[in-house]
């Protein structure tokens, strides 16, 4: 049974904090497909899964290349933003498949549009604005999301 919590972010700062604790709970891999409106956060919340990670630089969005991979010490994330992908087989031109190692993390932004070319996510997010705040929802899809929105209970 699929495991679901929700929060509210009072601003980018927070949406940040919450991508950091996303970052902090995984312990290795992670599939997480991100839902919402333009501007709805996912971006700043990636930056702060990135950021969690250990990454110091900058983390924008992949609108135009599809994929920003971030190679660091412990871990690869990969920011992925299908928002721009006119046909989800272009995927398998990209080499879509190799990304999606056991340990890697996968950030997904507009996972709709990838059709059977991506995995099932870990976690299923979806973001939206609540007045000048957002609100951010979290499904566990997998036993490895379970885990993670367990743990996320518990804070």
């Amino acid at each position: 049974m699929a495991q679901s919590v929700g929060f509210q972010l009072a601003d980018e700062a927070a949406t940040v904090a919450m991508g950091n604790k996303l970052a902090n709970l995984i312990e290795q891999g992670a599939v997480i497909y991100l839902h919402g409106d333009l501007g709805a956060g996912k971006t700043t919340l990636t930056r702060g899964i990135v950021q969690g990670f250990g990454h110091q630089g900058k983390v924008k969005s992949p609108t135009y290349t599809l994929v920003e991979p971030y190679e660091l010490a412990n871990t690869h994330v990969y920011h992925f933003d299908l928002y721009r992908l006119g046909d989800p087989e272009e995927l398998e031109f990209m080499g879509i498949r190799d990304y999606f190692s056991p340990t890697a993390i996968c950030v997904v932004e507009w996972p709709e549009k990838g059709g059977e070319f991506i995995p099932t996510p870990d976690l299923d997010i979806t973001m939206r604005y609540v007045g000048e705040a957002r609100e951010i929802e979290i499904h566990s899809v997998s036993e490895r999301g379970k885990a993670i929105t367990a743990k996320l209970n518990q804070k």
